[in-house]
């Protein structure tokens, strides 16, 4: 992987967008001060994830975005890109070209983006950090950098030379697992406390689920009595109601008989009221009877009358029969004797005699009419007249005779008739009466028995009502599961069935009571309450089990993480001091130089504690207590033909060389892609800057290098060098590599660099005079020395 060009958009002085290509191992950036060289270093360290805006020159964020001049407004966002070449995968993305970038806003928002995709700025230092890259430190080093590890406390230097070293990664890890150890070790204080919180609760939940599971199986016992006395009692209503059923089939059956034959007699008891009628009709008849008697009263005295009248007319006649023809007369006491004999007969014979009287009348009348119509005076035709008015009445009684005699015959008829049926309904009557009255008692004795077996099955339905308010109570109090008892139905009889029935019922009620007593209500709540409380306490113990598990793996990664860190660092250490003495040699002709491993004070102290502990000075429970100690880093140099051993005693120059000789050594161990050296030569004279620029070819071998500098010696090394100027509104303008070529003699190994003016600023032989920096750099006597044009 190789650095292939920054991009900057907006980044304090580079107003524009400016791009920069870096295509060879050593490029150079020069420019006079104040032109903001330094402005391409700290591009470096923003892009890179730098937090700190005071180590970028900055007191807030709009500090680092183009703030305008008179000729061109200010930008709202500032933006810087640097582009890998990302085929060696030496960055873990699957691109062969990797573009990171950091945005920034004036409201102080910010985003990072690897590939135009958003990241975090925890992924961008994970990712830089496999590749040994950091917004800082041993690959962006400015002049004052290079002093700052001289001049840095033990611990201070430590945390360079493990940034160097490509531990942050491990620090990083550590200081996150320390964190979530610290986060966790709360958190189970927490969850400690809340178990303690919830505890008196819980108990109190679980005796009252003692006594709900007490309860329970209180309720199964309940439940299994119940299911084998509702079977057992199903059963036994059953087998009552199918009983009391063919029980009562017979008496139905003989009832209905009964009915049937009580229906006939009813029948013929009604025929024989049907009797009475006719009795009463035989009645009607002798009524007409009488009345015909009635009638004939009056016809006989009529006939008395008509007797008297024909003795009158007989007298009458006799008297002139006498004194003309001397014919005998009948004496009016025949006459009345004959009316006797009629009245006489009429009471004996009835109908009959009054038949021949009337005969008689009749040849008496017709004796009276044949003596009168010979009579030839007014008196014999009055006698006729007379005569024919009887004759008259007599068929007026004659058509009240043939009435009476046809009413006469049919009367008789139907009185014979009814007698005779009377006769016979009166005999068969009591047969039906005595028939009547068997049917009856059996009735009786039939409903009798009726009658117990409907208290029977009135006895039943009580059973039948209590079963059913059984099964609805003990589904109440004991569950629905009782409702199966059908399964329980093939049970064996027992020999005292009705006796183990009511045991069982007994059992059953004083498992009521006990259930009852125990106070069921709210169980469900209670339950809930406890399954939750419950549940609650399991998930805090899980939890506590989790960060106990968790603490003692981060414990146990933090002691590898620490153990891995020592390792590497006291093998780092031991690499570094392999190239600081090789560099120091090379700076100073000789001498010797090392980074030495010390123990801070609390260490020291450390160790008397455990000394100590030894003797019982201290208890074990303090020396847990004590913070935990890292050694720091001391260097150690020796000049040659100089008895100076300390730093303090170096002069500004042996402090520069001594300070680039170890940045340059911590480099070496594990080489980061590029570094940025902004200045760190500045202090160097022109013998010692020859043996700088030897160092940075041999960096170069390994690591791309941008070098900012003002160094004549250090830019004959560049393969590319770029000018950066200002111009008066305030913009950047840098030279860069399309323009005459510029040839550097160094080692008899020429050097081309390009130069391609993006400005109105030309870098050009003819025209150095254009810009009075580079004019001075180029066209000097000291650098026309050094170039061959």
């Amino acid at each position: 992987m190789y650095l292939k060009s920054l991009e900057l958009g907006g980044f304090k002085s580079f107003a524009k967008k400016t791009v920069l290509d870096f295509n060879t191992p050593i490029t150079a950036i020069v420019g006079p001060n104040g032109s903001g060289k330094s402005n391409i270093a700290e591009a470096f360290s923003f892009v890179l994830g730098e937090q700190s805006i005071k180590s970028m020159r900055g007191k807030r964020t709009e500090d680092l975005i183009w703030n305008g001049s008179p000729e061109l407004a200010r930008a709202n966002r500032a933006s810087v890109k640097l582009h890998f070449d990302n085929r060696s995968k030496l960055l873990n993305v699957d691109f062969d070209e990797a573009v990171l970038e950091r945005v920034i806003y004036r409201d102080a928002s910010s985003e990072y983006l690897l590939n135009g995709s958003q990241v975090r700025l925890r992924d961008i230092v994970e990712l830089l950090s496999g590749a040994h890259i950091g917004a800082s430190g041993h690959h962006i080093i400015s002049q004052g950098e290079a002093d700052r590890i001289l001049n840095a406390s033990m611990r201070e230097r430590r945390e360079m030379i493990e940034d160097a070293l490509g531990l942050k990664i491990y620090q990083w890890k550590r200081e996150e697992s320390e964190r979530k150890l610290l986060k966790s070790e709360e958190n189970m204080k927490q969850v400690v406390s809340l178990r303690k919180e919830i505890a008196p609760h819980l108990s109190f939940l679980r005796k009252q689920m003692e006594k709900i599971e007490k309860v329970k199986a209180q309720k199964d016992e309940l439940r299994a009595l119940y299911r084998e006395y509702l079977a057992r009692e199903h059963r036994f209503l059953s087998d009552m109601r199918v009983r009391l059923a063919s029980k009562a089939e017979a008496p139905r059956r003989e009832l209905a008989e009964l009915e049937r034959s009580l229906s006939a007699a009813k029948k013929e008891l009604q025929s024989a009221s049907g009797r009475d009628e006719k009795t009463h009709s035989v009645l009607a008849i002798q009524e007409k009877i009488a009345a015909v008697r009635r009638e004939r009263e009056t016809l006989s005295r009529d006939i008395g009358r008509l007797e008297g009248e024909i003795a009158a007319r007989e007298r009458l006649a006799g008297a002139e029969a006498s004194a003309s023809a001397g014919e005998a007369l009948v004496p009016l006491a025949e006459v009345m004797k004959i009316s006797r004999e009629v009245d006489a007969a009429l009471a004996h014979t009835e109908v009959g005699l009054l038949r021949q009287a009337v005969l008689k009348i009749q040849k008496i009348l017709s004796v009276l009419a044949e003596r009168f119509r010979l009579k030839k005076e007014p008196t014999a035709e009055e006698a006729e007249r007379e005569i024919a008015a009887l004759a008259e009445k007599k068929r007026g009684t004659e058509k009240k005779l043939a009435s009476a005699e046809a009413a006469e015959q049919e009367i008789s008829e139907a009185e014979r008739a009814l007698r005779a049926e009377i006769e016979k309904a009166k005999d068969a009557s009591c047969n039906t009466e005595k028939d009547w009255l068997r049917i009856m008692a059996r009735q009786n004795e039939l409903h009798g028995a009726m009658n117990m077996i409907k208290v029977e099955q009135a006895e039943l339905l009580h059973r039948e009502g209590d079963f059913k308010r059984e099964l609805t109570e003990g589904a109440l109090l004991a569950g629905r599961e009782i409702l199966q008892y059908e399964r329980a139905l093939l049970l064996p009889s027992e020999g005292d069935e009705r006796g183990m029935q009511e045991e069982r019922r007994r059992k059953i009620e004083r498992l009521k009571i006990r259930i009852e007593d125990a106070g069921a209500g709210g169980e469900t709540d209670l339950l809930k309450e406890f399954e939750e409380a419950t549940e609650r306490d399991a998930f805090l113990a899980r939890e506590l089990a989790d960060l106990t598990r968790g603490g003692e793996t981060l414990r146990a990664l933090i002691a590898e993480l620490e153990q891995k860190l020592d390792e590497e660092f006291r093998g780092g250490i031991e690499k570094i001091n392999e190239e600081f003495q090789k560099f120091f040699s090379l700076m100073f002709g000789g001498g010797s130089a090392k980074l030495t491993v010390l123990k801070p004070e609390r260490a020291v102290r450390r160790e008397t504690d455990e000394a100590l502990l030894e003797l019982g000075g201290i208890d074990r429970e303090e020396l847990a207590e004590a913070p935990p100690t890292e050694a720091g880093i001391d260097i150690e140099v020796h000049l040659p033909r100089k008895k100076i051993k300390g730093l303090m005693m170096l002069s500004g120059g042996e402090r520069a060389l001594t300070s680039i000789a170890l940045l340059f050594a911590m480099s070496q161990v594990k080489p980061p892609p590029f570094i940025v050296l902004d200045e760190t030569d500045a202090a160097l004279d022109e013998a010692n800057s020859k043996k700088y620029g030897d160092m940075v070819e041999n960096l170069s071998k390994h690591s791309q290098l941008i070098l900012i500098t003002h160094n004549r010696e250090t830019m004959s090394r560049a393969g590319v060098i770029y000018g950066v100027t200002m111009d008066r509104t305030g913009v950047i303008s840098h030279f860069g590599k399309e323009d005459h070529p510029v040839i550097f003699k160094k080692r008899k190994r020429p050097r081309v660099v390009r130069g391609r003016a993006e400005s109105s600023l030309a870098l050009r032989k003819s025209e150095c005079g254009s810009s009075a920096y580079f004019h001075k750099l180029l066209c000097s006597k000291r650098v026309a020395d050094a170039l061959k044009i």
